[in-house]
């Protein structure tokens, strides 16, 4: 995995940090910060509405594109919870959005960079100010890495499909090739025990045990999987997403 995709490197393909006066500090200014202003300013409502369109339809087309076998009621709730305020929230979480937001004394004092609603909402106006100013086509490079391994754990675990599988689609739609699994026993025969390593492109990316090679291996794709949607905020995401 050659690209590495820091969480400051997200946030700085959104515009952080903001340039006094541009559209990403607007996108950051909460209606509470811009009322206490001597002169009231523009505040994140707008844009947070473009994002929300614009973040809703390009996680539609993903979730359409990458599971053609699933019908209208599968794909509306695993968009539901791929761009809900607590799906959104945990993500600007990661990203350490809640440092950059501009609130009131009084939201500020109340934990408001750590609300759910404030943190959602921020990131789909982040969302809104990228598309503006750089396209959105920079804004699908942004954000199909860091919904597509959510996804396709999201569907594991509604869809009927096992950790091996669901590792093994998103791998293939990052980068291009497939997971590859060494698996090491110990123990006497009668009480063995599997320990599985999960590597992409030359790299360790999960790791598991169990009482048979097929347990240690779900073990380990479901470790990888946990930790891919991390990779994309703190690590390697390799971002090449079609």
């Amino acid at each position: 995995m050659s690209r590495r995709t820091s969480s400051s490197a997200v946030l700085g393909a959104l515009g952080l940090p903001a340039p006094p006066g541009s559209i990403y500090e607007q996108a950051l200014t909460h209606r509470s910060y811009a009322f206490e202003r001597p002169e009231p300013s523009e505040h994140n409502e707008r844009l947070e509405f473009l994002g929300d369109a614009i973040l809703g339809a390009l996680v539609t087309d993903l979730i359409y594109r990458t599971y053609p076998e699933l019908d209208e009621g599968h794909l509306a709730r695993l968009r539901a919870s791929l761009v809900s305020t607590h799906a959104l929230a945990a993500l600007a979480r990661r990203l350490g959005l809640g440092s950059y937001m501009m609130l009131g004394r009084g939201e500020r004092a109340s934990g408001g960079c750590d609300k759910s609603s404030l943190l959602a909402d921020t990131f789909e106006a982040l969302v809104g100010a990228a598309h503006i100013d750089r396209g959105s086509e920079h804004v699908a490079t942004v954000l199909i890495p860091l919904f597509t391994a959510r996804m396709v754990e999201v569907a594991a675990e509604g869809g009927g499909h096992d950790s091996k599988t669901a590792l093994q689609e998103v791998i293939v739609r990052l980068y291009g090739t497939r997971p590859l699994y060494r698996v090491q026993s110990s123990g006497p025969d009668h009480a063995k025990r599997f320990t599985a390593d999960v590597f992409v492109e030359d790299r360790a990316c999960g790791s598991g045990s169990g009482h048979s090679k097929k347990e240690a291996e779900q073990n380990a794709a479901r470790h990888a999987l946990g930790r891919m949607a991390e990779w994309s905020v703190e690590g390697d995401s390799g971002a090449r997403a079609s």
